[in-house]
């Protein structure tokens, strides 16, 4: 089938960051007119910390999506094997896995580097500023 690209937003927050699920899908949708995607409905992420019950079952749905489209990559598990497995899940499926706050997306083995690169940034930065405390 094929016919479009799952949503999958967040009702916990990812790395400091929270956006209600409502704006959190309207990001989604506009990314998807942007770029001339069939936006299908969004699932959303259990609230328990680490839990990615909803982003397996899209993986699961993969053989009759095109994709899927994360509000951003930062809800992707913090443990970098995790996130290797999940990239992994979209290629070897042909399948693409987009990032809408982002503007990126995973097509195939060549796009992982950057997104990694971006997570070791991310990852990098809160240890180069100090307490704030004075």
């Amino acid at each position: 089938m094929n016919n479009g690209f799952r949503g999958y937003v967040s009702s916990r927050p990812f790395l400091g960051h929270r956006a209600p699920q409502h704006i959190q899908n309207l990001v989604i949708r506009d990314y998807c007119q942007r770029h001339q995607l069939n936006f299908l409905l969004s699932v959303t992420e259990y609230a328990m910390p680490n839990c990615f019950m909803m982003l397996e079952q899209v993986i699961q749905e993969l053989p009759d999506l095109q994709g899927a489209i994360l509000y951003s990559l930062f809800q992707l598990p913090k443990n970098k094997q995790k996130r290797q497995s999940i990239y992994q899940h979209f290629v070897q499926d042909n399948k693409s896995v987009h990032f809408a706050v982002e503007n990126f997306k995973i097509e195939s083995v060549d796009d992982i580097q950057s997104i990694e690169d971006i997570w070791q940034v991310k990852l990098t930065l809160p240890g180069c500023f100090g307490t704030g405390t004075k």
